[in-house]
């Protein structure tokens, strides 16, 4: 394999095409924001050594540093280039949906990882390679749900909920998928609030810390990540506001420890290792002819303080 790590949102088409063998596959890559979390930083490092395990793979990969217009400026970039398929992590699932029919129009494949598109735009992939956000979301409910009837709270429980970065695709299906399913399962919870923590620790405890100081009783907090989750466990703790019941979704290194600890109840299980080896898969299957289904999902099932023993400590 042939790779070409591109930090620039332009690089030199014609000097990378000199590169390529006729029996390659071209695939390029731009991710979301590689340094905003450990999840990134992991899949992008897997992504690169399930690339260079594969001969007859060139993988020009991009970062878009949470920029769309930067992301949207790699997406053209990449056609120029006349790579054979795109994967996109799309910073924004909606403003990226130009770029992505440009792509499709010029006979490159799109295949969206993680984060999907937004709906309007699904007609112009190939395929979503990701988890389900919306049932991780719902699943999330359910940890929250079935702990408060374990306590005996479920018919007066309040929480606070602190989504992900607004208009990322995974931020409003989590949030949807939580919202949905708990009245449906826990009728008589309240969600006193929700604010978005953008994926980032130090804005989640600060959103948390707002929200101690405006409720007085608080029971749950659902986090879209673990690493907002933890930032409000730490917003918690610092406050002395002890019995609150913490469940995320993505389960990082640091609330894997939290939950050993006993300070974190659950979360929802995914490798951004299986992520980024599903994304390359499906591309490879794609320009293979091969039927790819239009959502690629992988397994993310709930993890608690009671299975978390079957699991091993993320790595992220």
């Amino acid at each position: 394999m042939k790779l070409r790590r591109v930090l620039a949102a332009s690089v030199a088409s014609a000097a990378l095409a000199g590169a390529v063998q006729a029996d390659d596959y071209r695939i390029g890559i731009t991710q979301n924001n590689v340094g905003v979390d450990s999840y990134q930083t992991t899949y992008e490092q897997a992504f690169i050594a399930a690339a260079e395990a594969d001969d007859g793979v060139e993988a020009v990969v991009l970062d878009a540093g949470g920029d769309v217009a930067r992301q949207i400026a790699q997406i053209e970039d990449l056609i120029q280039q006349g790579v054979d398929a795109i994967i996109i992590w799309p910073t924004n699932g909606e403003a990226v949906i130009p770029a992505v029919r440009k792509a499709q129009k010029a006979g490159i494949p799109v295949i969206v990882t993680n984060s999907n598109i937004a709906e309007q735009g699904a007609r112009f992939i190939a395929s979503f390679s990701g988890p389900d956000n919306i049932q991780q979301g719902a699943s999330a409910a359910e940890i929250m749900c079935d702990k408060f009837k374990d306590m005996g709270i479920a018919d007066e429980a309040q929480v606070v909920h602190i989504t992900g970065q607004p208009g990322y695709t995974t931020a409003i299906e989590r949030a949807k998928g939580f919202e949905d399913r708990l009245p449906e399962i826990c009728p008589n919870v309240t969600v006193l609030d929700t604010q978005p923590g953008d994926w980032n620790r130090e804005k989640a405890q600060k959103v948390m810390e707002a929200f101690l100081t405006k409720y007085d009783d608080i029971d749950g907090v659902y986090a879209g990540d673990d690493n907002m989750g933890v930032g409000a466990l730490n917003a918690a703790r610092a406050a002395g506001r002890d019995g609150i019941i913490f469940v995320g979704a993505t389960n990082f290194a640091v609330g894997y420890e939290a939950m050993a600890r006993g300070d974190y109840w659950g979360s929802i299980y995914q490798s951004p290792v299986d992520d980024a080896e599903a994304a390359l898969q499906t591309a490879i299957d794609v320009l293979d002819g091969k039927d790819v289904p239009a959502l690629n999902y992988f397994d993310t099932p709930k993890i608690t303080q009671d299975n978390m023993g079957e699991f091993t400590k993320p790595v992220f």
